[in-house]
């Protein structure tokens, strides 16, 4: 087992007039190699949850294991496992800082003790993987476009080579093929380096077509977890939490309104379209065996 939430809570504040609890008694086990997708509206906690999965907040109460280990026990070490569980902010500025691309990227492996030659091997193994041009590494990370700061962010985690990568909200004010190279890449890494993913993201379409799991917040709590086809069906459900489905679901419970049996838990354009196909080649060959 990977990172276990036990019973964790968080409020911010305790016992002023801003008091908050914004973690209430969450529990989760998080195995290692999942594609995780978290959702949940404005102030639902999914930013407090992934900042304690990599010691950056400690529990009000409860504990964070990692490979079995309490995170806040007395002489762990917390900075080996930032380097383990890696988290890319929404906001690439929080990350970067250095003069140049290459530098920025190295400082993490240089961190763990590296040298600057080994660390340039691992800074361009990991701006390679996320496709950024090797020409721009001498480029100030301030002049990049917004969607090359977020691979050059990514990158400065993955040259540390975590287990765990969490991202939140990594496509967020992209156009939506700088959307799709982004989440792509990010799912080229899934499989290629086998790592553990969180991806937090208000997008329903994205947790369609990549997470394996999701985990639904709602006031501070787990309000759902499993397969996406099992979480989107249920409309009403995720609507009373202010979020919604993928625009597929919605039509695929429309058609089967209307009379065509097809998949109503379908997420994605590729299931939907299958379904549907068989859908009516099941209706025309009822068709022609009433006419026979």
């Amino acid at each position: 087992m990977s990172i276990e939430v036990k019973d964790v809570s968080f409020v911010y504040s305790p016992g002023t007039a801003y008091e908050i609890r914004a973690l209430d008694h969450i529990n989760l086990s998080i195995p290692d190699g999942q594609f995780i997708g978290m959702i949940g509206h404005t102030g639902s906690g999914k930013s407090t949850l992934i900042q304690h999965l990599n010691a950056l907040i400690r529990p009000t109460s409860g504990q964070i294991l990692y490979n079995g280990e309490d995170v806040w026990a007395e002489g762990y070490d917390r900075r080996r496992l930032r380097s383990q569980v890696g988290l890319v902010f929404q906001y690439p500025e929080h990350q970067l800082f250095e003069s140049d691309v290459l530098s920025d990227v190295c400082f993490g492996p240089m961190n763990q003790g590296l040298s600057r030659e080994e660390a340039e091997v691992q800074a361009m193994k990991a701006l390679r993987q996320v496709g950024f041009p090797e020409s721009e590494v001498k480029r100030s990370p301030f002049e990049l476009s917004g969607g090359q700061k977020k691979r050059v962010a990514i990158a400065g985690v993955l040259a540390m080579n975590p287990q765990i990568l969490i991202l939140d909200e990594p496509a967020a004010g992209l156009d939506p093929k700088g959307r799709d190279e982004i989440l792509g890449q990010i799912a080229l890494l899934h499989r290629e380096r086998l790592i553990t993913i969180i991806l937090v993201s208000h997008s329903m379409e994205d947790m369609a077509n990549y997470a394996q799991r999701m985990i639904v917040m709602n006031r501070g709590q787990v309000a759902m977890d499993g397969a996406p086809g099992d979480i989107f069906p249920r409309i009403e459900e995720l609507e009373g939490m202010g979020l919604s489905a993928p625009q597929i679901t919605y039509i695929m419970h429309e058609l089967a309104k209307n009379g065509l049996v097809v998949q109503k838990d379908a997420t994605t354009v590729l299931e939907a379209r299958d379904s549907i196909l068989e859908a009516l080649g099941r209706s025309r060959r009822g068709r022609r065996e009433k006419t026979c």
